[in-house]
């Protein structure tokens, strides 16, 4: 085909779409069917109706191939997980006796049996369900999810290609099950995995598919030479099948690599590949391995995980460039929209200046259907999308709102001396002891409370004016009343005050700075039913006046326990945002770090001893690539430390992670040069500081015992059970005992319960330790 013909071809298509629905129908529907006011019917309904939605969404805005499969009720790795029937045997019994009983005790647990591990999506906030494999996992394939969502779609007469996640990302994504050897490698069994995809795709082949696309992001990580065989392997089996659909292999997130020239010799019809994040390297790579001859081309030009307009002539420009490089190109934005919220025109609050920056999932896809229009037709026939965008780009790279010099200013001016604490660990660590005096094993939590219905509801009635703001300051400061007592009386050793008033652990700051925009409706999927409205980073940064000393001093003003100082660091208030990409990353995490430098100053001038900056997303941000990382960690320790180095030696500073692989960056761990460390670690067993021992990290540390994300209550047994296994790696003097993560998400009786057999465990445990 000619570049002219397969221009002429070109198509717009999606990978996914958001899952909630535009007022977050799902979350309700399953929440409901959790507390039993909702029935499995009921649900079921409900999720056919937004897929149905969805999908007509999508066609009438002009996708010509419309996914499916890529909705899920919770993760669809899970889903992927039951698609191939691997089951943990602990599992097994409860999804044979109620499939969608089952399927949320895997991704939530029961009192009884715990939940799959739980951990990030690559570098995005979105988490997935951890499969769990082992020599003996035996597959089977079931197809029925998926073969019922493509019917659906047939049945609105669209033309639709079901979403699945590859086999070899699968089993990369996996982990050895409980009980299996560490080193047990979950991509040996790919030859076992391999006919149970070709039954799938053959029941997808008779049930209507012409496409099926399999999503390999795995493949854009550094890759051994033995999993790029593997990829090899995979895709020469599948697509030498007969019984099958087109394969189309798709990849996101950044550039393939040396697995391109895997997959673009492979027997498959089409390949997707990102041109946003990794635009230069991957047209290179395909100009070098020859293009995609006849094959199919599906370009991600549009970024599918940020919220501004994209800049439709540079995408054309792409376009035009790849037009030579295969038999037709397609276009798409370069991974599912599950990753932006909904509707920016649902946004009635923003100043319209910015409005007109903005693009999330519908204004995306309306930018896809452009750019294949303008593809297949000829710029003469979108003249007035390109003129409309390029007056919205311009107005960006000009406005006011973008520059603050003052801020700017004060960034240039910083000095190695303000990113060093004044002494060394050992010297803060001893002055410390003697000004905290905590006991061995200090217990405390990691910040947030049970936001009850009560507090959501007084937000609601304050932004409604059915109470004024005294009115709520004191319900707020009767939740903070009854946290502190809770605590004492639990006795807990460092306190927290909840965190009644904040809405969200990025929102509550974002709303305080300049330079950020929160949204009403802007929601995306966390977890399961977990969603947040991530703000938008849109100028530069700085704060007006402190955020939370006021809440944190009352708190402290109740009990003579040290009560902590709770922020989020940096590098969270960034990933968890939607950035500016006017500017390098390191620039920004510069000058929120500088903001929040004088929120730890101010909590410290108003007698605040325990500070804790968290960083969950330190590891969630870290680079695909080995190659790129060294650069980004420079810049995310150092903004840790700006943020936290000003203090006197007795205040003691921590941090918190949760839900990432640690043994990545252990090293930046230490960087950070807190005092402390809280992480997740009681779906892993203790692995984090099994990794922390090997690398002989110096300072303290708390591996969760308590999961939070699960409804179950751990015992207290089986609480100590997991603070023994600490101490086998981390000493007595140097281990703290709090959950994996906050308890915002939990109910006040799990989290009473929960709560007060971890102070138990830890007495326990401190009664077994040998008399010093």
């Amino acid at each position: 085909m000619t570049a002219k013909s397969a221009a002429a071809a070109a198509r717009a298509t999606a990978y996914g779409y958001p899952r909630q629905g535009p007022n977050r129908e799902l979350k309700k529907a399953v929440e409901g069917y959790w507390k039993g006011r909702v029935t499995a019917d009921a649900l079921r309904a409900t999720a056919a109706g937004l897929r149905r939605g969805n999908r007509q969404q999508l066609a009438d805005a002009g996708i010509h191939e419309v996914p499916t499969g890529d909705f899920s009720y919770y993760d669809h790795v899970l889903d992927t997980t039951v698609m191939v029937g691997a089951i943990p045997e602990r599992h097994r019994a409860a999804v044979e006796a109620d499939a969608i009983d089952g399927y949320f005790a895997m991704a939530r647990g029961t009192q009884e049996v715990a939940p799959l591990e739980m951990t990030k999506w690559f570098d995005t906030n979105y988490h997935y369900l951890v499969p769990e494999l082992g020599p003996g996992t035996v597959f089977t394939a079931d197809s029925t999810k998926q073969v019922a969502e493509l019917k659906e779609a047939l049945d609105q007469g669209l033309a639709a290609r079901p979403v699945l996640v590859g086999p070899v990302t699968y089993l990369l994504l996996a982990k050895p099950a409980p009980g299996v050897p560490a080193d047990f490698e979950p991509l040996t069994l790919l030859d076992r995995l391999l006919p149970v995809y070709a039954e799938v795709l053959a029941d997808l082949r008779a049930a209507g598919a012409e496409w099926v696309q399999l999503d390999e992001p795995a493949l854009v990580q550094d890759r051994s030479p033995a999993e790029l065989n593997a990829a090899e392997r995979a895709y020469r089996d599948l697509g030498g099948l007969t019984d099958r659909p087109k394969l189309l292999v798709a990849s996101y997130f950044d550039r393939l690599g040396d697995a391109l020239p895997v997959l673009a010799q492979a027997p498959v019809e089409g390949l997707a590949l990102d041109f946003t994040e990794a635009a230069a390297a991957n047209l290179d790579a395909l100009a070098a391995v020859g293009g995609l001859p006849g094959k199919r081309l599906v370009a991600g030009v549009v970024n599918g995980r940020n919220v501004w307009i994209n800049d439709l002539h540079k995408s054309l420009s792409t376009l035009g460039t790849l037009l030579g490089l295969a038999d037709r190109v397609d276009v798409a934005a370069s991974c599912s929209l599950l990753h932006v919220p909904l509707d920016a025109s649902a946004e009635k609050d923003v100043d319209p200046q910015i409005l007109r920056w903005l693009a999330f999932a519908r204004q995306k896809t309306a930018e896809v259907v452009t750019l294949a229009k303008g593809l297949a037709r000829g710029t003469d026939t979108i003249t007035g999308e390109l003129a409309a965008n390029r007056a919205g780009l311009a107005s960006r790279a000009t406005s006011p709102i973008t520059r603050d010099p003052a801020v700017r200013t004060r960034a240039e001016a910083v000095t190695d001396a303000d990113v060093r604490r004044s002494q060394p660990y050992a010297e803060r660590a001893a002055a410390q002891r003697a000004h905290l005096g905590l006991p061995l094993l200090p217990t405390t939590t990691i910040g947030s409370f049970p936001q009850t219905t009560e507090l959501r509801t007084a937000r609601a009635d304050l932004r409604a004016g059915r109470i004024d703001t005294a009115g709520y300051e004191e319900r707020i400061k009767a939740e903070i009343q009854e946290v502190i007592s809770f605590q004492e009386k639990t006795g807990l050793d460092v306190l927290v005050h909840g965190e009644a008033e904040r809405n969200d652990m990025v929102q509550y700051f974002a709303e305080q700075l300049t330079g950020y925009l929160a949204t009403q409706h802007g929601w995306v999927q966390s977890y399961g039913t977990r969603y947040v409205r991530p703000p938008v980073l849109a100028g530069d940064i700085s704060r007006p006046e402190p955020m939370t000393v006021r809440w944190t001093s009352y708190a402290q003003s109740l009990s003579d326990r040290p009560v902590k100082g709770m922020l989020t660091g940096p590098v969270t208030m960034l990933a968890w945002s939607f950035v500016r990409d006017d500017q390098p990353l390191g620039d920004t995490a510069r000058q929120v770090a500088l903001a929040l430098r004088d929120e730890v100053n101010d909590l410290e001038a108003a007698g605040t001893s325990v500070i804790q900056v968290d960083e969950p997303a330190l590891r969630e941000t870290l680079p695909l690539r080995a190659a790129d990382r060294d650069a980004y960690l420079a810049w995310a320790t150092e903004a840790f430390r700006l943020s936290t180095s000003g203090v006197r030696p007795d205040t003691q500073i921590h941090t918190h992670m949760c839900y990432a692989e640690f043994g990545d960056i252990v090293q930046a761990i230490d960087d950070l040069d807190a005092d402390v460390i809280s992480l997740e670690a009681a779906r892993s067993h203790m692995q984090v500081a099994r990794e922390l021992a090997a690398h002989g990290y110096p300072r303290e540390a708390g591996p969760g015992v308590y999961d939070i994300h699960s409804p179950r209550v751990p015992s207290a047994e089986e609480a100590a059970g997991l603070l023994r296994t600490g101490l086998k790696a981390i000493p007595a003097e140097r281990l703290w005992v709090n959950p994996d993560c906050g308890l915002k998400t939990r109910a006040w009786p799990e989290t009473r319960a929960s709560l007060e057999n971890l102070v138990a465990a830890a007495r326990t445990v401190r009664g077994e330790l040998p008399a010093s």
